[in-house]
């Protein structure tokens, strides 16, 4: 097809817009033709070894045309035969004369079409995208363990935490997503040699009953694909609870993802914390002062489509009849890429997120100094009762001056005055030397520095130590 005709039909933008090009390899077509030879290779290989009449002419002729795949024959046998399998096994039969007759030999469509799943979810590379996010963050936490800044609850302005303890917030839950990315591709086995049921009848026939050679044949099949285990049952397919178990880990990193770029949009808007900002970057076509948090945003909306993409594995399992139903097939085919590709993409953008933050520290202590004088309001009676004073005396005429302050800011639009005003009653006379280190930010974060050293250093870096050989690969978005 000519390329001017690519714009003439819906092509996804997943692909199209946004995700690596290696990704969106890993679910091409190229990748899942050439992978369901291999498997066919690593099947005739096995049953020659255990016995079966297969030459090495015919493996080897195989083999010379693992990538040699006519993708219009294809396409033209799959019309013919209404099967994308068979289409397969007659396209790499016709350039494999002499091994036609024993490609596929034995197996059923869900040998390579659910092995090929199995294995490409577990050679992928998103963890290592996750870990580069998590040493970018820790980083930043690192860097600003100790700068103050406004707590928020319920979104009002609450206790100083830091800028680094809040990131490690961010970390515990990206830390979370690693363990259970780590756990799911651990988990992952092989579909195996099972048959058309499960059962490996046909491959109890093949080997006249020795029921010793179908299960070596299962294994080795098994470790050529590069698996430990493989499977002990299974119906046509593997359970499709593993759809579920997979898919469940990538939603869960889809909200932490979702909750980090929401974060970073609010505190955007408050000027303390901003994503990158190219050079000739353009934040709006109308107002052209805007910086909008563009790559936030977007993993946003790409992270709520990975949450949504959830309920489809759920479905397809619990619809799954008695050994298996096709109705999982044409939801599959959808649902499982564009889970691993959303993933993918909301996490190589924070990556380029995270390698970028800027921070205000101006911006943030002028927020501080706004709202301190209200939440330091305990320690100043506090003070005046070591020097002597009444607490509840002491606590009523913080109360009216409290509340004179808060109508300057609410009703009139004016600053916090609440220290001139404790200043300039004689009430407080005793402690006026203490006021500036009462109002000490520093004083209101307890103990967040030390969180953060400890977060960081027991739990943090030793999840990061199996990655550290690609630690250094930098993403450059594109369109």
């Amino acid at each position: 097809m000519a390329a001017a005709d690519e714009f003439m039909k819906y092509r996804s933008p997943l692909v199209s817009r946004y995700a690596s090009k290696e990704m969106a390899y890993n679910f091409s077509d190229r990748k899942k033709f050439t992978t369901w030879r291999k498997l066919w290779i690593y099947l005739a290989k096995a049953e020659k070894a255990l016995g079966l009449p297969i030459t090495d002419v015919q493996v080897q002729e195989m083999e010379s045309h693992a990538e040699n795949i006519d993708f219009a024959m294809a396409a033209e046998e799959e019309r013919k035969l209404r099967h994308d399998v068979m289409a397969h096994v007659h396209t790499f039969a016709h350039c494999c004369p002499n091994a036609a007759p024993i490609i596929h030999l034995g197996a059923t469509s869900c040998y390579v079409g659910d092995n090929t799943v199995i294995t490409t979810a577990f050679f992928l590379n998103i963890h290592w995208i996750l870990a580069r996010v998590i040493d970018r963050l820790a980083n930043f936490a690192e860097k600003y363990a100790d700068l103050p800044t406004l707590g928020f609850t319920h979104y009002q302005p609450a206790q100083l935490t830091t800028v680094g303890k809040r990131t490690c917030l961010w970390l515990q839950d990206l830390a979370m997503d690693m363990r259970n990315l780590q756990r799911a591709r651990d988990d992952l086995r092989f579909r195996g040699v099972k048959g058309t049921t499960g059962t490996q009848a046909s491959f109890l026939q093949l080997f006249q009953g020795d029921h010793d050679k179908v299960e070596e044949l299962d294994r080795m099949v098994t470790e050529m694909a590069g698996f430990k285990k493989a499977y002990l049952v299974t119906g046509q397919t593997y359970s499709r609870k593993v759809d579920i178990d997979s898919l469940s880990t990538l939603a869960s990193l889809g909200a932490t993802v979702h909750k980090i770029c929401t974060d970073i949009r609010l505190l955007a808007n408050l000027k303390e914390i901003e994503e990158p900002f190219e050079k000739e970057q353009i934040g709006s076509s109308a107002m052209p002062y805007k910086r909008n948090p563009m790559r936030a945003e977007r993993c946003c909306s790409l992270a709520r489509h990975l949450l949504a993409l959830m309920s489809d594995p759920l479905q397809t399992a619990s619809v799954q009849w008695l050994e298996r139903t096709l109705d999982d097939s044409a939801n599959r085919r959808i649902s499982l890429p564009e889970s691993f590709l959303t993933a993918d993409i909301i996490l190589s953008t924070l990556q380029n997120i995270t390698e970028g933050l800027v921070v205000y520290p101006k911006v943030i202590e002028r927020h501080i100094r706004h709202e301190l004088p209200f939440m330091a309001t305990e320690n100043i009676i506090m003070a005046m009762v070591k020097a002597g004073g009444n607490r509840q005396d002491c606590h009523e005429k913080i109360r009216v001056l409290s509340q004179e302050a808060a109508a300057v800011v609410k009703q009139e639009g004016g600053d916090n005055d609440l220290l001139a005003r404790v200043k300039a009653d004689a009430y407080f006379a005793p402690i006026l030397g203490q006021l500036d280190a009462l109002l000490e930010p520093k004083t209101f974060i307890g103990r967040a520095p030390q969180q953060v050293a400890r977060f960081l250093s027991e739990e943090v870096r030793p999840l990061l130590e199996p990655y550290k050989a690609k630690m250094d690969v930098k993403i450059e978005l594109e369109l």
